[in-house]
């Protein structure tokens, strides 16, 4: 079973927001899966399917953004437990967290086997709970133009003519998603962070 995990906070007036990115690509992947994230466990919502020929668990934390690591823990801790007889979970290789990225530009994805938080709280509590090994999907929201409050900005909703692109780095992110599991963490690297670097112009 992999576990593929979207950050972000509960609450319909959270739902548009850039800090939400993570649920949104989740609930993307949901819909085109065919399936629904509302079954409820370990303090998130969550729906079961088969992606990329993987038996997945799709998680959104209810926890709001800052304390997603106490769900994170639990649901990791119910696949290891689950597994043993089918093989160990391997958090490096079998989860998959997905979220916003204020220092990437709206428009890139960038694909990550491990390392620090980048001063996200949300990931910060995830590895804070199960260390950094593993897999991130991240989602640029730098906006346009400078902010005054980062946080401000995360928290207020899209801008009408910000939803187009949105909605494609919600597919993207998508793709990245299959593309881990089809081919390898290290292939969706290549795929999705050059092809983004070369539309920055630049190198990480």
């Amino acid at each position: 079973m992999k576990l593929i995990v979207g950050l972000g906070n509960p609450g319909p007036e959270y739902e548009q927001t850039p800090h939400n990115m993570g649920f949104l690509a989740l609930d993307q992947i949901a819909a085109e899966l065919g399936v629904t994230i509302s079954n409820r466990r370990h303090k998130a919502v969550t729906a079961t399917a088969k992606l990329a020929g993987h038996n997945v668990l799709l998680a959104k934390p209810e926890t709001f953004m800052n304390l997603s690591g106490h769900s994170v823990r639990d649901l990791v801790r119910e696949q290891v437990e689950r597994s043993q007889d089918a093989g160990e979970f391997d958090v490096a290789r079998d989860l998959v967290v997905v979220y916003d990225e204020l220092a990437f530009p709206l428009g890139v994805i960038r694909i990550k086997p491990d390392g620090s938080s980048a001063g996200h709280n949300g990931v910060q509590s995830v590895i804070d709970a199960v260390g950094e090994k593993f897999i991130r999907v991240r989602i640029g929201i730098q906006p346009e133009h400078p902010v005054t409050s980062g946080k401000r900005y995360v928290l207020t909703p899209w801008k009408k003519k910000e939803l187009a692109t949105v909605g494609e780095m919600i597919d993207r992110a998508g793709e990245a998603v299959k593309a881990i599991l089809e081919e390898g963490v290290n292939a969706a690297m290549n795929k999705f962070n050059r092809r983004d670097e070369a539309a920055e112009g630049k190198g990480m």
